[in-house]
């Protein structure tokens, strides 16, 4: 399997959720054992090398990949979620993002200081969701050591925009669209 045999597995949705908007619809891969795990089993590798303490995993896709990830470096998994989702006492910073403003929160004790983190989403498009999730982490006084993705819309400036915001982290991503 190749980043380009995997990108053949993503249904590219026209019009969706707004009119204007090519949706990468993500199902179909995960869908797929050999594309599954073949995207599990790349970023494993890459975040094996930047000698985490624990994973995090943005709501909601984001789940689906940090999750095995964690399992597979047997580390713990912490989650960001939208705002109102979590039961405990929470941090919050505001995440803007393509459609919306949004807010990430994570549980105040979902991070220790000092901790080596990175953080995993299925997608990379403006960059604006991703600095949010790296700023709660700080938040936190957790380190930030890299954000991967399995999809970087690179015509929407998000590496970029997340080197400018948060020029130590490490950022990896398997597919590209131009």
């Amino acid at each position: 399997m190749t980043p380009e045999q995997l990108k053949k597995r993503i249904i590219e949705v026209k019009d969706f959720p707004k009119p204007g908007v090519g949706f990468k619809d993500i199902a179909p891969l995960v869908l797929d054992p050999e594309s599954y795990h073949f995207a599990i089993d790349r970023l494993t590798g890459w975040a094996r090398k930047l000698k985490p303490d624990v994973i995090i995993g943005i709501e909601s896709r984001g789940y689906l990949f940090a999750a095995p990830v964690a399992r597979d470096l047997r580390l713990g998994l912490s989650i960001i979620r939208k705002k109102g989702k979590l039961p405990r006492k929470t941090v919050c910073v505001q995440a803007p993002n393509e459609y919306a403003v949004e807010y990430f929160e994570m549980h105040e004790d979902a991070l220790q200081p000092g901790q080596r983190v990175v953080v995993i989403d299925d997608l990379i498009a403006t960059g604006s969701s991703s600095i949010s999730a790296l700023n709660l982490v700080k938040m936190l006084k957790a380190k930030p050591v890299g954000f991967g993705a399995v999809v970087d819309l690179a015509f929407l400036g998000g590496i970029p925009a997340i080197k400018k915001a948060h020029p130590e982290v490490d950022i990896f991503h398997l597919i590209r669209y131009e």
